[in-house]
């Protein structure tokens, strides 16, 4: 039985997406939703009890350096910042500064892993496909291991999921939207690029679904205002502070590491101020470690590396127009990344996969950022270590609760199936996993870590091509059966 309008949704869409229903009908709906779907609820209860583990078991959360601390920081001293994150994240930490604990911060998280698994559910089981069915789409997200360290850890991704995935279900969840609906879908979408810039085209899919689905322009109007105010609002905001109207002043660095893959200044022919960013003969095993490490080009240059944003980016320009064949067999090699069946680690450095452990991670010593956080934000802030039982529970669970490459290809295949046979409901979830599957790839490097908030839009595709599929097939057969007694 499909769930009714905005049950089970979170405040940020169930308030946006109100139906005519009356206020009481819908509180009645809200308390038969755990006997209407009884499975559901079973798995809700246990992906939180799965998070109550990690928290008990690995306290008080995943900081990484430099990132995690500089969202503490630009959280009390909120202003845009000049390197690779926006505001949007710290908004959020800004919000749970009264605590003065990470441990809370991460606790929302988890709570926003929860809402993100209820919102893919929801929606299918809103379009018509069965209980188990939707419930096999929002598992990934509930319970893959890799999410539930996710969402332990001081980074933005989990709100970034979020926000993407409730914009999506605004968009999907009437065959027309209401303005309403797509007033707070463009917000959503505005939010979520800026926590993650990434999601700037995101904005432009939006629109040409809608437009291919014959939305009115007035309500496409809606949809662009909501979502391009706020982002012209900031990049009014950061030109005030640094001179330039824009998101973010590391895109240009990030292209930058992105050609040190293949960039040959032989046939780039650069003008003798991009000379300096050319390969100097330093060879790393991924583009994303050209921008941090001391002997790359633009670390030998003087000043931060970040002051030099626009010539880097002038230079990765001229680079993908002289070598565009290079450019794309390293962006489709470095996606393909995401397709194998043991993750592989990028850089070697990281660890892909699998990163419950037994240990102490300590904070990092002789770093005054650390200092300043822990006055300023949580005076309590310790390294994260971990405690048994619970943390074994988690090593072990871990290698049978994970999401295969192979398992996500065919879950994008099915997907792009349902994209061809019904463009107007499937197009918009699919493109948007695409694209945040490609995007950080063709910007910047393949991370382990961004390929999370593909997997919910990739699952939600499936399941609505599930049921493009059966209808397809339905209308086929009943079309032929017309035929045969017609023949008759």
């Amino acid at each position: 039985m499909p769930l009714p309008a905005c049950a089970g949704l979170p405040p940020t869409i169930g308030f946006a997406m109100l139906t005519h229903a009356r206020p009481m009908a819908s509180a009645r709906s809200l308390r038969a939703v755990p006997g209407r779907h009884r499975a559901f609820t079973i798995a809700l209860a246990a992906a939180a009890a799965l998070r109550a583990v990690v928290m008990l078991g690995y306290p008080p959360a995943r900081l990484y350096w430099y990132d995690s601390f500089t969202y503490l920081d630009n959280a009390v001293h909120l202003g845009p910042a000049r390197a690779f994150h926006p505001l949007g994240y710290p908004l959020l930490l800004r919000a749970l500064l009264p605590f003065h604990s990470v441990g809370v911060v991460v606790a929302v998280q988890h709570a926003m892993g929860l809402a993100t698994g209820v919102i893919v559910y929801a929606l299918l089981r809103r379009k018509g496909l069965p209980g188990w069915g939707a419930l096999l789409a929002a598992a990934p997200v509930l319970f893959d291991a890799s999410f539930l360290r996710l969402e332990h850890a001081v980074l933005s991704d989990t709100l970034f999921i979020l926000l993407v995935v409730s914009a999506t279900a605004a968009l999907t969840w009437w065959p027309a939207p209401s303005a309403r609906a797509v007033a707070v879908a463009g917000l959503l979408l505005a939010g979520a690029a800026l926590t993650r810039t990434i999601a700037l085209p995101l904005i432009v899919l939006a629109l040409l679904v809608l437009a291919v689905r014959r939305v009115s322009w007035r309500r496409l109007a809606v949809l662009a205002v909501a979502g391009l105010l706020p982002l012209a609002g900031y990049a009014a905001w950061y030109g005030e502070r640094y001179g330039e109207f824009t998101l973010s002043g590391a895109d240009g660095v990030a292209l930058w590491a992105r050609t040190m893959t293949f960039a040959d200044c032989a046939v780039i022919r650069p003008a003798p101020a991009l000379v300096p960013f050319c390969p100097n003969g330093t060879v790393l095993d991924a583009a994303s470690e050209y921008v941090w490490a001391p002997e790359a080009p633009i670390n030998r240059l003087p000043g931060d590396r970040f002051a030099h944003n626009d010539l880097a980016r002038t230079f990765a320009l001229r680079a993908i127009a002289a070598q565009p064949l290079d450019y794309l067999l390293d962006v489709a090699k470095d996606t393909a990344l995401a397709f194998a069946w043991t993750p592989i680690a990028h850089p070697a450095r990281t660890v892909p996969a699998f990163g419950f452990a037994h240990g102490t991670w300590p904070l990092p010593s002789g770093q005054p950022l650390v200092d300043q956080v822990r006055r300023e934000y949580d005076p309590d802030i310790t390294g994260m270590r971990s405690v048994r039982p619970y943390a074994g529970l988690l090593v072990a669970y871990q290698h049978v609760a994970y999401l295969r490459g192979p398992v996500l290809a065919a879950i994008l295949l099915l997907g792009a199936a349902g994209a061809v046979l019904r463009p107007g409901t499937v197009a918009l979830p699919w493109g948007a996993a695409v694209t945040l599957l490609a995007g950080p790839v063709a910007v910047l490097d393949f991370d382990h870590r961004y390929v999370l908030p593909v997997v919910p839009l990739a699952c939600l595709a499936a399941g609505l091509a599930a049921l493009s599929t059966r209808a397809q097939y339905a209308g086929w057969g009943r079309r032929a059966t017309r035929s045969t007694r017609s023949a008759s």
